[in-house]
């Protein structure tokens, strides 16, 4: 009877062991089929998933993957920067032991899966650096489990949802920055009571998020981030009761009022950046108090009053900028305390008295700047023997002779600004032994003295100004031993003697600046060594003899400028001489040039007279001829209309076969159209069963625009003929308002789309890809409205219209634009170009620069319109194609009609020089005559190799510079040049005109 039973256990514990190796079987094979799922929705070009195999018995020995050694589920994934795209599908549901998913800095897209919610034990989920879009689902914190939360640097938007933080009281850490989220900060954060880390920055929040958000009475906070949003208003005393703080960042808001005393009664406050807000009155004494404090930036407020006696307190200083405020009063020697001290920033204020001797104590500074005070007195000599990178003493009122330095400011010291001061006596020789320096700057000072050798022992200087700083003697011809020079500022000086032969060592100067010296004898011919020059200083000197015709040779040369010398004979035959203007050439002894009266000394056979026309040498003139062989105006005129013929021949025949070409493309592009449209309808129709197309996804980026959302749900009512305001290639645009104000006045453009429509997720990721552009001169895009017939995009209204309009379609009595808003429209543009080119990878390149696309804001500050639009529509056929070249000819760079031609960026400065030449002229890239046909750069050219190029300039806006114009017509000619490799890029245009117009490239605004 025993054995029957015992045998009966063991029966029962056999069929119980089954059945657990049944269920533990059952939940690794929903492991397996999760992860085979998750993977068959993902782009994994590198293969780094190829250990995943679906025969396996468990996923635990492969790559990424953690299990659990107890029970062999999966509890870790991490996938971290391993190239992955695409979409997160289904599959991780199945995942139900899964503690730790993180997937950052990988190229996913779309909508973040609300089904991750399901997991309920997932402790961390870092999903940070990738191109998710879209909103935060509210559920996706609802298992309650989360301690981790990572969303950071992609592309999600709109406000964030109240629900989302229903159920945190596990939080420990959240990140959202570097997204477009907008609205105020959800009030239901202040349920995640055990919160330490916040991250809110780089969005678009709004509101005050000291009554709007409940983030003060998070009282376990120890690093609360909210920079770089739109919050605003006052920070009341009474809110910082957070007595773990470590970490604050509210720079780049819009707070106002006063600083928060209570600030002080943080006493582990480590990092405190309250910079670029609206803050006013004084720092608070209670600062003082932070004694942990290693990080202080208050620059680029509106602080008053003195500056505070008690910063020698907070001895643990690190980092300490009060830059661009109003500050009075004098620096405490008790600054010399703060031995941590490594950066300190004091600029743009209204400091005074002297520079503490104490400073010298502050042994590990590195970068110090008190520029813009009223400081006084003598530089002390022992912050000279401090290991400096950058010292900037600029526009003060200090005296008394350069410090020597010391062999630790010599291996460190990189930049050094002591212009506009008083400053005397000899430079010293130890200078030259600053092996890293690259920015030298000692203008406009009194120092009375010869210019030493040494400073030809830089190895690595890229800019030396020492523009009016009294400076004597000859100019070493050691300047340009190391030949780094890329500036060279000389002006106002009293230096003698002749310019050295050694200058053409200077092979990377694009600046060269000597007027207004004593400087004599002969232009030396080593400069026509320097190939990259683009400005060429040296008028009010006593320079005699010819301009050495070498110097034709240097194609880069925008700028020259020889008057008030002694100089005589002819010009140099190449490069921009033929065309210089009077103004560059006066007061000189006789220079023979047709544009200048008076005598024509020569010191040679008479000149040659170049043919302005050199493919027709064979009937040209020769140096021998006599001065009445020399063509006439009426000869000129003849030969130009000549080439005016053959321009018009030709033209007309590629236009002629363009408009055949475009034509049966318009036939096919109209066939394939209607078929789209129909098959689209069809489509419709059957999906949806008869529902309105109208009824589609509207999507707002801007929230300080409060649309009227009832008119949204209809938007066709806007698109009316009586609202149109302009069409182009990619559409018709519509002025609309959609609230109340002149802030809720938008334009609308009606996108056409000529092939099969992208999905909604694709076309949602590139837009806020352009949604994310934010930049003076770059129309910013409000929003988007999608249906599968029609596509909007939402952007600002900018009130004066066109750049198309002010040019060409003015009325009488309107005023023409003048010299000063052209080339403030140039700046802008450029600099917006720049922007799109050299501040994303891959570049944005526009395509289609020209006028019409360029619209003027307030004071006619220009911003680029339809930029981005090939990424939006990126399936463009042969028709909007065809139809793009049809509306900007004359802008439309040669490569683009060249399929075997890559193009690039450089179509777009292409038709960033055409534009210069229709800014500055008045006329259209190509205009029609009765008998011939006027493509305005071949006729800037020749007017240019004439010698008469400013006769192109548009009369209507009166007086301009003609030192300003000149090279900014020569810039154009170098943009539209027919190689792209010529063409500069848009960064070093937007440097060049900074140049023109002030040539004080140290000091250039950055696109």
């Amino acid at each position: 009877m025993m054995g029957v039973l015992r045998l009966c256990i063991f029966a029962f514990m056999s069929l119980a062991s089954f059945a657990v190796n049944a269920d533990e079987s059952l939940t690794l094979n929903d492991d397996i089929l999760g992860l085979i799922v998750f993977k068959a929705s993902v782009s994994d070009p590198s293969s780094q998933l190829s250990s995943w195999n679906q025969d396996d018995d468990t996923p635990c020995s492969w790559k990424f993957i953690t299990c659990n050694l107890v029970t062999r589920r999966v509890t870790r994934i991490s996938l971290e920067g391993i190239n992955l795209s695409g979409k997160i599908g289904r599959g991780l549901e199945k995942l139900q032991s899964l503690k730790v998913l993180s997937l950052a800095n990988n190229n996913f897209t779309g909508f973040i899966n609300p089904e991750l919610s399901l997991l309920t034990n997932l402790e961390q989920l870092n999903l940070s650096q990738n191109s998710f879009s879209g909103r935060i689902p509210g559920s996706l914190m609802n298992p309650g489990s989360i301690k981790f939360l990572d969303l950071s640097r992609n592309l999600l938007s709109g406000p964030v949802p109240e629900e989302l933080f229903r159920n945190c009281l596990l939080l420990r850490s959240l990140s959202l920055s570097g997204n477009n989220l907008e609205g105020p900060i959800p009030s239901s954060l202040s349920n995640c009571k055990t919160l330490n880390h916040l991250n809110l920055s780089n969005n678009r929040f709004s509101g005050n998020p000291v009554f709007e958000s409940g983030i003060w009475t998070l009282i376990r906070i120890r690093t609360l981030d909210l920079s770089h949003n739109w919050l605003s208003g006052a920070i009341p005393n009474g809110v910082f009761a957070l007595h773990d703080l470590k970490q604050l960042a509210l720079n780049g808001n819009q707070f106002s009022a006063t600083l928060p005393s209570d600030i002080g009664l943080c006493p582990h406050l480590k990092t405190l950046d309250l910079s670029n807000n609206l803050f006013i009155e004084t720092v608070p004494e209670s600062f003082h108090a932070l004694s942990s404090l290693s990080f202080l930036n208050l620059a680029n407020n509106k602080l008053t009053g003195e500056f505070p006696q008690w910063i020698g307190s907070l001895t643990s200083l690190e980092y300490l900028d009060f830059s661009g405020n109003g500050l009075t009063g004098i620096l405490p020697e008790s600054i010399g305390g703060l031995t941590s001290l490594t950066y300190l920033s004091l600029s743009d204020n209204s400091l005074s008295g002297t520079i503490p001797l104490s400073l010298d104590l502050s042994t590990k500074l590195s970068v110090i700047s008190l520029s813009g005070n009223k400081f006084n007195g003598s530089i002390p000599d022992g912050l000279f023997d401090l290991g400096f990178e950058q010292i900037d003493f600029s526009r003060n009122e200090l005296t008394g002779s350069i410090p020597p330095g010391s062999s630790k400011l010599f291996e460190s010291l990189q930049s050094l600004d002591l212009s506009e001061n008083h400053l005397t006596g000899d430079i010293p020789a130890e200078i030259g032994l600053n092996s890293k320096l690259r920015y030298l700057n000692l203008s406009w000072n009194n120092f009375q003295t010869r210019m030493p050798p040494e400073f030809g022992y830089f190895q690595n200087l890229t800019v030396l100004d020492l523009r009016n700083g009294a400076f004597q003697g000859s100019i070493p011809k050691e300047l340009c031993d190391s030949g780094s020079l890329g500036i060279l500022q000389l002006d106002g000086n009293s230096f003698t003697g002749s310019i050295p032969d050694e200058i053409g060592n200077c092979s990377s100067l694009y600046l060269l600046s000597i007027s207004h010296n004593n400087l004599s004898g002969t232009i030396p011919r080593s400069m026509s060594q320097l190939k990259k020059l683009k400005i060429l200083k040296l008028e009010y000197n006593q320079l005699s003899g010819e301009i050495p015709p070498e110097l034709g040779e240097l194609e880069n040369l925008l700028a020259v400028n020889v008057s008030y010398n002694r100089l005589q004979g002819t010009l140099p035959s190449g490069g921009i001489f033929q065309s210089l203007e009077p103004s560059s050439l006066v007061g000189n002894l006789g220079i023979c040039s047709p544009l200048l009266k008076g005598p024509c000394k020569l010191n040679v056979p008479k000149p040659i007279v170049v043919n302005p026309l050199p493919h027709e040498n064979q009937n040209g003139r020769h140096s021998g001829d006599d001065e009445s062989d020399v063509p006439s105006n009426s000869m000129q005129r003849h030969h130009f209309l000549s080439v005016s013929a053959v321009i018009a021949i030709l033209a007309a025949v590629m236009i002629s076969i363009g408009v055949l070409v475009i034509s049966l493309l318009n036939i096919s592009a109209r066939r394939r159209l209607t078929f789209v449209d129909n098959a689209l309808e069809s489509c419709s129709s059957s999906s949806r069963s008869g529902a309105s197309l109208s009824m589609g996804k509207l999507v707002w980026f801007d929230s300080k625009t409060n649309p009227n959302i009832s008119c949204m749900e209809n938007p066709e009512s806007f698109l009316r003929k009586e609202n149109e305001i302009g069409s182009g290639v990619f559409g018709t645009v519509y002025k609309a308002s959609i609230g109340n104000g002149d802030r809720n006045v938008v334009t609308i453009k009606n996108l056409v789309v000529s092939n099969m429509i992208q999905y909604p997720e694709d076309f949602d990721r590139e837009v806020r890809v352009l949604g994310k552009l934010r930049h003076p001169n770059l129309v910013s895009l409000k929003g988007y409205y999608w249906t599968p017939k029609l596509q909007l995009l939402v952007t600002d209204y900018v009130p004066n219209g066109s750049l198309q309009s002010k040019l060409h379609e003015r009325s009488p009595s309107s005023p023409p634009l003048s010299w000063l808003n052209r080339f403030k429209i140039l700046q802008g543009t450029a600099k917006g170009l720049a922007h799109l080119h050299h501040s994303f990878c891959p570049p944005i390149v526009h395509y289609n620069i020209k006028p019409n696309n360029i619209l003027l804001g307030e004071n006619l500050n220009p911003k680029i319109s339809d930029f981005g639009l090939t990424r939006v529509l990126s399936k463009l056929d042969k028709h909007v194609m065809s139809n793009r070249f049809q509306s900007a000819l004359g802008y439309v760079a040669p490569e683009m009609a060249c399929q075997s031609l890559r193009v690039n960026e450089k179509c777009d400065v292409y038709g960033f020089g055409v534009l210069i030449l229709e800014i500055v002229t008045g006329k259209r890239p190509i205009e029609y005559g009765e008998d011939n046909v006027l493509i305005l750069n071949e006729q800037v050219k020749v007017m240019l190799e004439e010698g008469n190029v400013l006769e192109c300039v548009d009369e209507s806006m009166g007086e301009y510079p003609e030192e300003e114009v000149l090279p900014v017509l020569k810039l154009a000619l170098v943009c539209t040049s027919q190689i792209p490799s010529s063409r500069p890029s848009m960064a070093e245009v937007v440097q060049i005109l900074q140049v023109i117009k002030t040539p004080v490239p140290c000091r250039m605004e950055s696109y």
